[in-house]
């Protein structure tokens, strides 16, 4: 982070004293520097002349001292209080009397290390993310002490570094890592529950949500270390809720020294300690045995109830894909047809009342050896209702993102193998990677996803910072593809919440209870983009 943060003032011109505890650690800053602008280079990025004008900026420095004369100091030293204010209590004492001292910390309380100087009112947060030279976002965090003058001098600094800064008060987390790592916390506790495997989270997280990367390969990469500490942060600092009390598991790999990417090993294995080359371990899937086909029904003959848009899209797809199709409406009368079908979805909205007696009608008409597919859950309670459980698998299909085609496979306590299997080959004929799971509220993408969104209505309904700064924060910051408040308008803000109560009813976890802005927005009507209005006029 540091060398990255050296780069970033560099490439703007500006001239940058890089400061190290040693010349080892000095030597592995410049020898980071030097990596990353050499891969701009040959990506085309960066021109050769610029890069070596770039490094002619930089002085290097072992030691605190060649800081007297600079306008500007950075810190990016690890994250622990003590450290910090250690070591601006020494950059007080170096530092001109007007020179701006500045905090890179993710999650600590900037006040606290601002009152370890005799400048508090100098001392101001500067959030960079990860990798500083290529993420957009720039949190600027003023304390009640700081400046009106030094937060508008770092905003303008922003602004000629090409970032995007969004300035807020000190409170544990800021913007992006109080949403991320909730979030992340949550995907842990689903790994350490046995839920989902790290691959199918990371796969679902990708595919399902349209996320540039899933939640383990994101903690390797950022450190499981640096993930417990700032979880920790934000649980004592904010309020001890417990989407951010660090999972035990996390814990235990911390302290087993599996700390992602840096040392070789954490949810996945790597080539070699700083490699982000992942190699197959003990809990790698093994592709053979999850291709095996025997005792999988034949299935050619598809039948689909249901008549809206989602039903005639999906029959569309099962056609394409050299399927015989029936396709019937919801009727008990219109369902003969389907007597002959392998498998057959019922892709239709109503009560949980309605869809259990249309289960049951299915299991009567179709044949014994039928697979019966439901797109609504709990998928057990309809499943009862038919008097074949065994033979009854859920599936969510989702919209196709830009890394792809995903569905969700749901596998009751009653559900065969046999009809997992049936599921699973359709969905390869359909070109949809799939992730099986239990049947739980929210599978694995909307459980992840909304106990997120959710997050996000509780920290505007605070008054922390605005929809557009959220939503920059998140796109900017760790790079998703809309931020929360266009997803949810997207998504209609009712379906959000009918998903987040679901989740707080089963969970009964007092951080998944639905955020009240929600539900007052949802009372008066703005659902998001199809009623023009949500978060936002549409």
């Amino acid at each position: 982070m540091g060398a990255g943060i050296v780069e970033v003032f560099a490439r703007s011109g500006v001239d940058v004293v890089a400061v190290e505890i040693s010349d080892a650690a000095l030597d592995l800053g410049r020898v980071n520097l030097d990596r990353s602008t050499d891969r701009a280079v040959a990506k085309g990025r960066l021109d050769p002349a610029d890069r070596d004008a770039l490094l002619g900026r930089v002085h290097f420095a072992v030691g605190l001292d060649a800081l007297h004369a600079v306008d500007l100091v950075v810190e990016a030293v690890p994250e622990r209080l003590e450290v910090k204010r250690q070591l601006f209590a020494e950059l007080d004492r170096i530092c001109r009397p007007e020179a701006i001292l500045a905090t890179n910390t993710s999650s600590l309380s900037v006040t606290e290390i601002a009152v370890a100087t005799g400048r508090p009112d100098r001392v101001v947060g500067v959030h960079f993310f990860n990798p500083a030279p290529v993420m957009k976002l720039v949190e600027v965090i003023r304390t009640v002490v700081t400046s009106a003058e030094v937060v508008a001098d770092v905003e303008g600094l922003c602004a000629r570094l090409g970032k995007v800064g969004v300035t807020v008060a000190d409170r544990a987390g800021f913007i992006a890592n109080a949403l991320l790592f909730g979030y992340l916390n949550q995907a842990v506790a689903m790994l350490e529950a046995g839920y989902a495997t790290r691959e199918d989270v990371d796969l679902a997280m990708r595919l399902g949500a349209g996320l540039p990367m899933g939640p383990f390969a994101l903690l390797d990469l950022i450190g499981l270390d640096t993930a417990y500490q700032i979880l920790d942060t934000m649980y004592r600092r904010g309020g001890r809720n417990r989407r951010h009390a660090p999972v035990p598991l996390l814990r235990q790999m911390v302290t087993a020294g599996l700390l992602g990417r840096k040392t070789g090993r954490g949810f996945y294995t790597y080539e070699r300690p700083g490699s982000p080359a992942v190699v197959a371990d003990d809990a790698t899937p093994n592709p053979v045995a999850g291709s095996a086909t025997d005792g999988v029904p034949p299935v050619t003959r598809i039948g689909i109830v249901g008549s809206d848009a989602r039903a005639t899209g999906l029959a569309t797809a099962c056609t394409e894909a050299g399927h015989e199709v029936v396709t019937v409406a919801a009727e008990p009368t219109a369902l003969t047809p389907l007597a002959d079908v392998d498998l057959v979805i019922e892709a239709v909205a109503g009560e949980p009342s309605d869809r259990a007696a249309l289960l049951a009608a299915l299991a009567e008409v179709c044949k014994p050896e039928a697979v019966l597919v439901t797109t609504a859950t709990p998928v057990i309670d309809l499943a009862m209702a038919t008097g074949r459980p065994a033979d009854v698998v859920g599936l969510a299909l989702h919209e196709p993102t830009r890394a792809g085609a995903f569905a969700e496979i749901v596998r009751t306590v009653h559900s065969s193998a046999r009809a997992v299997a049936a599921v699973r080959a359709l969905c390869a004929a359909l070109g949809r990677s799939v992730v099986v799971c239990g049947d739980r509220a929210g599978l694995v993408v909307d459980a992840l996803l909304v106990g997120y969104l959710n997050d996000a209505v509780r920290m505007l309904e605070a008054n922390y910072a605005s929809v557009d700064d959220i939503d920059h924060a998140m796109k900017l910051g760790c790079g998703y593809p809309t931020g929360p408040f266009e997803l949810l308008d997207t998504i209609g803000l009712d379906v959000a919440l009918t998903v987040a109560r679901e989740l707080h009813r089963e969970q009964r976890e007092p951080g998944l209870a639905p955020a009240p802005l929600l539900e007052h927005l949802v009372i008066a009507g703005h659902l998001g983009r199809r009623t023009g209005r949500g978060f936002r006029e549409h």
